[in-house]
């Protein structure tokens, strides 16, 4: 167990997307500091340093590793880069935060969750589902009883967002890189794990992999689910849009969250009760994840923070479920020509979902990090 009366010391590497709205937040957290940040990149670490001034910036990862001083590594590369990070950090008997999914490939995936349980380090990784309250607001409704038995789960995801050839290729396909959230929150409603699927795509654009999957299923206890992700959701629509949602069905009562990137809404329909709450969406809660993680280390147990087992088995769903996409053979539907218009657009976009860094950080309302 780590001392209470003094501040984690974090060393962060990667500062790209992710990376900036970390340091945002650790920045922000009185249990932090904020040690290092690391990148190869010169314009980053000009960035970097502009925004933590107090904060030793670098070009070498292993100045962190090497500094006993260090509690904690936050690692916000991409998948690619993060095995050989992960595995350098729990040589150094670091604890750690990683973004997901934790390699570019599940056997390595696997691998690691491997050495993680083998190890002394905490280590929590970036479901950021897991930290949302409306989830977890619609999972003690469905514990209580109020829905009767719990017999479906329906989730869909669809915007405009992220595009091929705009730099996530380590992550994946959209229904991965994106999809295995979604995987992940399906299992946690459930309380099972998965054990039948069919999964059908559509290779929009024509592209050579399918940038919309729905899969359907069912877990290991009965329930059913089905799970639409796809970022094909009107990219030249004067106004883009979105429709997600979360659908729970009971044998006797619904649970249900609608949400616009700003406000999510809950709608509880139970025996006993209807509660219908609005609050703050909160993005990819980032705020909520530093501040468990740092609170978990000091306790010396997990107090709610997300596990490496959960992003891993998320991971390895996802990818199962999109190769059987591939296999039920996808429509191509649309050109490769509508692809580059769509990208060509997105570089001069002012106002849109998943934008790059270089413009926006916020997926929905262009605010910049």
């Amino acid at each position: 167990m780590l001392s209470s009366a003094k501040k984690l010391k974090i060393g962060v590497v990667g500062f790209g997307r992710m990376g900036q709205l970390y340091v945002n937040e650790l920045l922000n957290n009185p249990l932090w500091e904020l040690a290092y940040i690391c990148d190869t990149d010169p314009e980053m670490r000009k960035t970097a340093a502009a925004k933590a001034p107090e904060t030793a910036v670098i070009g070498d990862e292993n100045a962190i590793f090497e500094d006993s001083t260090v509690d904690v590594v936050g690692l916000f590369t991409l998948a690619d880069a993060r095995p050989a990070q992960l595995y350098k950090a729990l040589k150094a008997g670091k604890h750690i935060i990683a973004e997901k999914p934790i390699a570019g490939d599940i056997k390595t995936e696997w691998e690691i969750l491997n050495a993680v349980e083998a190890s002394g380090s905490m280590v929590a990784v970036n479901m950021f589902n897991r930290n949302a309250w409306y989830h977890k607001l619609i999972i003690d409704f469905i514990r209580s009883g109020e829905i009767g038995e719990l017999a479906i789960i329906r989730l869909s995801h669809m915007t405009p967002g992220h595009m091929p050839q705009e730099g996530h290729e380590p992550e994946g396909p959209a229904f991965h890189d994106c999809g295995m959230h979604y995987v992940d929150v399906a299992r946690w409603y459930a309380n099972s794990d998965y054990q039948t699927y069919h999964a059908q795509g559509v290779r929009m654009w024509s592209y050579a992999d399918p940038w919309w999957v729905q899969a359907h299923g069912t877990f290991q206890n009965g329930v059913v689910f089905d799970i639409t992700q796809g970022f094909v959701y009107g990219h030249m629509s004067q106004v883009q849009t979105h429709n997600c949602y979360v659908d729970v069905i009971g044998t006797k009562g619904i649970a249900r969250m609608t949400h616009d990137f700003r406000k999510a809404t809950v709608e509880l329909h139970g025996i006993h009760s209807t509660i219908t709450k609005t609050d703050d969406f909160k993005d990819k809660k980032i705020d909520i994840l530093v501040d468990i993680f740092a609170k978990s280390l000091l306790a010396g147990e997990n107090l709610g923070y997300p596990t490496v087992k959960d992003s891993v088995i998320a991971s390895d769903v996802a990818w199962k479920m999109f190769y059987d996409a591939v296999k039920n053979n996808p429509p191509c539907v649309g050109a490769l020509e509508e692809m580059d218009e769509i990208l060509e657009r997105r570089k001069t976009l002012k106002n849109g979902y998943g934008l790059p860094l270089s413009r926006f950080c916020d997926e929905s309302t262009g605010k910049k990090c």
